[in-house]
């Protein structure tokens, strides 16, 4: 394998180098689960999901490791406003958020552990921090703990700031900081808060920051050194900046590679609840299906903004019919399952990246090349409308664009756009194929008894449903 990744913290184009022989560790900060999920947040599951992905195809073992944050101050805040209580609250969008990875064929994560219940092992790693002179408790009675960054000389080395230059950390009342950029290990708890949001610890009860979390985390699954660790770019600083520094202070190598994808973005802005320019996933699932709203992810660069439209997201969803119609133009059967990705909706453990054309090998392998990538599946789709317009065999390069495919999560044959959420939209396209079936056969009878006025007039209901006819040499086929 010759992949080389963009790592943020070097701001070079790295080999990956694993630091085990045929294993991959990697970490994603998952979301702090306050609300429903939009497309902006789900876009950096899907970005590692094809990451995961391709390491998979590539013959590594991969471990995955992507948390959920269910307890926060906006978690907090949230669930005083709506009246219930922050369990609840986190729970259900834990629930959400399942619901939403699961209809764009993300993978599950080999483990998925929240924040509380990992609470012990952040006690300990503060412990571990005041220990070695990196952490404090408050002097104002507060209960809080704080990072004292002037502890750590290397503090800013991910994002290249020098602390003087850096805003003071805004997760606490700054009274009993030492240094207004020193950041909250774990907070007190408060008479305003709910009683159940707490946890006792040697400083008092109360419960994590936010950052202590990913570091004991990804430490508790992956080890004191792993990998790669990935989440989106706003999370460089100060989450991913603090994470490095809390994690080093205390004797962990942590993460050889950080990688960081961009936002998609509305007017030029971050998507965001507090922008009001959100678009939940089920919303949007009303105008395309998950898989072309993966597809339409998919086809930008990881670390490329993408100004969102509906324009945009409607040409990729019809671009992706394109390949889709070339893949249900050859015969049935003929194309084996066991390509690239696996196709039961969990990531294949062989290499079979010999089924793989050499320029998409290359593309995923510079930098993870989607769009690249996605113009070999293009080109190879094109060559495979010509053998068949001319009468030839595509049986191999039908299985070349589902190998393909299959590494971008993309096979439609790949149980995870059937089973689970996708069963129901299935079990609906059986039974419109069941109906279409049946007016194609009384079009075929019109046309075979020169009735062409009732022939014309089947085929209009059909086209007035929103479904295209295509007459071809083995019979009429039909999409949506």
């Amino acid at each position: 394998m010759n992949l080389r990744l963009h790592d943020t913290a070097t701001r070079e184009v790295r080999d990956f180098v694993p630091l085990e022989e045929g294993k991959a560790g990697i970490y994603v900060c998952g979301l702090t689960v306050q609300s429903e999920p939009h497309i902006g947040h789900v876009r950096s599951a899907v970005n590692f999901d094809v990451l995961r992905r391709w390491l998979t195809a590539s013959g590594y073992d991969v471990h995955f490791i992507r948390n959920v944050t269910d307890i926060d101050d906006k978690i907090l805040t949230k669930s005083a406003e709506q009246g219930r209580p922050w369990y609840n609250l986190a729970y259900a969008m834990h629930a959400e958020l399942t619901r939403a990875l699961a209809s764009i064929n993300v993978l599950p994560p080999t483990y998925e552990p929240a924040a509380t219940g990992t609470v012990p092992e952040m006690i300990e790693l503060i412990e571990t921090l005041v220990e070695r002179g990196h952490a404090y408790a408050a002097e104002d009675g507060s209960g809080d703990v704080y990072f004292d960054v002037r502890s750590w000389p290397s503090y800013g080395e991910l994002t290249r700031q020098g602390i003087d230059d850096m805003e003071p950390a805004g997760d606490a009342d700054p009274r009993g900081k030492r240094d207004p950029r020193d950041f909250a290990l774990w907070k007190g708890w408060k008479s305003s808060e709910p009683e159940s949001a707490a946890w006792p610890a040697p400083w008092g009860r109360g419960r994590p920051g936010w950052h202590i979390e990913c570091s004991a985390m990804a430490s508790k699954y992956l080890g004191p050194a792993f990998d790669i660790h990935g989440g989106g770019v706003d999370l460089r600083f100060p989450h991913h900046e603090n994470e490095l520094a809390q994690s080093r202070a205390a004797g962990k190598p942590f993460a050889s590679y950080w990688l960081h994808n961009a936002w998609i973005t509305t007017a030029g802005e971050k998507m965001s609840k507090s922008l009001g320019n959100s678009l939940l996933v089920p919303s949007v699932l009303e105008r395309v299906r998950g898989i072309e709203l993966r597809f339409y992810m998919v086809s930008a660069h990881y670390r490329s903004h993408v100004e969102f439209s509906f324009e945009a997201l409607d040409e990729a969803a019809t671009s992706f019919q394109r390949i889709e119609s070339f893949l249900e133009r050859v015969p049935a059967g003929v194309v084996g399952d066991d390509l690239v990705g696996g196709s039961a909706g969990s990531p294949s453990t062989s290499s079979h990246t010999a089924q793989l054309p050499e320029s998409f090998v290359a593309a995923m392998d510079d930098d993870l090349g989607t769009p690249a990538a996605v113009a070999v599946i293009h080109d190879t789709v094109r060559e495979g409308n010509r053998l068949l317009a001319d009468g030839g065999d595509a049986t191999g390069v039908a299985a070349q664009v589902r190998a393909m495919l299959g590494v971008l999560g993309l096979d439609p044959a790949d149980a995870g756009w059937t089973d689970g959420s996708g069963a129901e939209a299935e079990q609906l396209r059986s039974a419109v194929d069941v109906l279409i079936t049946a007016l194609l056969e009384d079009r075929a009878q019109a046309r075979a008894d020169k009735d062409w006025g009732r022939a014309d007039a089947i085929r209009d209901r059909i086209k007035a449903a929103g479904i295209e006819i295509e007459d071809t040499p083995s019979g009429p086929k039909w999409s949506i």
